[in-house]
């Protein structure tokens, strides 16, 4: 990320010049450029100074990274203003969805459907990915505020349905004098609840085309995250299934290996955005590396975009 000095209206320089040779601040001898401690000016100078600072260059690609969005022109200096709510978002969605994947692959002994993780659903993927959706709102991005939404949503949700206050699953329990039908709760529920999963999944395929123009590893998440939904929908029918036959064991077998399979794509997907979170961070505090993401930028032009090149050839 390159920031380059502007003059203002009087022609005075900046307060801080990176177009400098040197790249960085001046040891002070340079008398072109202003730092706060200097006496020759008054606080209110220093301060239109610093409010008028240089305007920032960002490539295409970078914004992409760090945005999960293409670069789209918006009025006001707001992401200038205030930080970049995407890794926000990204943290609450991953230390939901990563425990997640290891509670529904069953590892060290876990289960019950993610059910000990209610409170991290709420706070990180349900509060975090919806505060994260509405300044990315504000700053213009659509694309990562409907997703981010969405998901944020989608945990709030989940975890409401895993909430005994709700009572989701009490209201498919039988009468107390009907025993007979006991296992007829656990059918309904679950072949119920599989139907959310599924257009989930139909979601997320909307947004894996839609992040065909974003960058490899988004696309991988969505990806994932479409044959994830669809394993756990077919884990809960095939659970639906087995209760309504009596307890089958082949059937519920059956399940569980979706309910494993959905679990690992679902690891994937959390390794995924992992990474990307990690990128993110590194191109937000300027490190001296970066990591690469699969920038897709290139690859699919958009519609305003293929209008100027038609335009201009005419």
């Amino acid at each position: 990320m390159a920031t380059q000095a502007r003059a203002n209206g009087n022609g005075d320089p900046l307060e801080k010049d990176f177009s400098h040779p040197n790249n960085g601040y001046t040891n002070g001898n340079d008398t072109n450029t202003y730092h706060m401690n200097d006496t020759n000016i008054d606080n209110e100078t220093a301060l239109k100074r610093i409010r008028t600072a240089g305007s920032i260059s960002i490539s295409p690609e970078l914004f992409e990274k760090i945005y999960l969005s293409p670069q789209n022109v918006v009025k006001g200096d707001l992401r200038k203003t205030f930080g970049n709510p995407t890794p926000v978002a990204l943290l609450g969605f991953l230390l939901s969805l990563s425990p997640l994947s290891c509670d529904l692959m069953g590892w060290r002994g876990s289960g019950g459907n993610g059910a000990a993780g209610i409170g991290s659903y709420y706070f990180f993927g349900g509060l975090l990915m919806i505060v994260g959706g509405f300044l990315e709102f504000i700053l213009g991005n659509t694309f990562p505020f409907v997703v981010f939404i969405s998901f944020g949503a989608f945990w709030l949700t989940f975890a409401a349905t895993l909430q005994p206050y709700y009572y989701a699953y009490g209201l498919y329990a039988p009468l107390p004098t009907d025993p007979e039908t006991a296992g007829l709760s656990t059918v309904g529920f679950t072949a119920s609840f599989a139907f959310f999963l599924v257009f989930m999944g139909v979601l997320c395929f909307i947004y894996l085309i839609c992040s065909l123009r974003t960058n490899v590893v988004f696309v991988v998440i969505f990806f994932t995250l479409v044959i994830a939904f669809g394993l756990l929908s077919g884990a809960y029918w095939q659970q639906a299934n087995a209760f309504g036959n009596g307890n089958d064991a082949a059937t519920l077998a059956l399940a569980h290996r979706l309910q494993v399979a959905a679990g690992a794509f679902v690891f994937v997907t959390s390794m995924a955005g992992w990474w990307i979170f990690f990128a993110i961070m590194l191109a937000a505090l300027d490190f001296p590396f970066q990591i690469p993401v699969g920038d897709l930028s290139t690859m699919i032009k958009g519609y305003s975009e293929n209008q100027k090149a038609k335009e201009n050839m005419v």
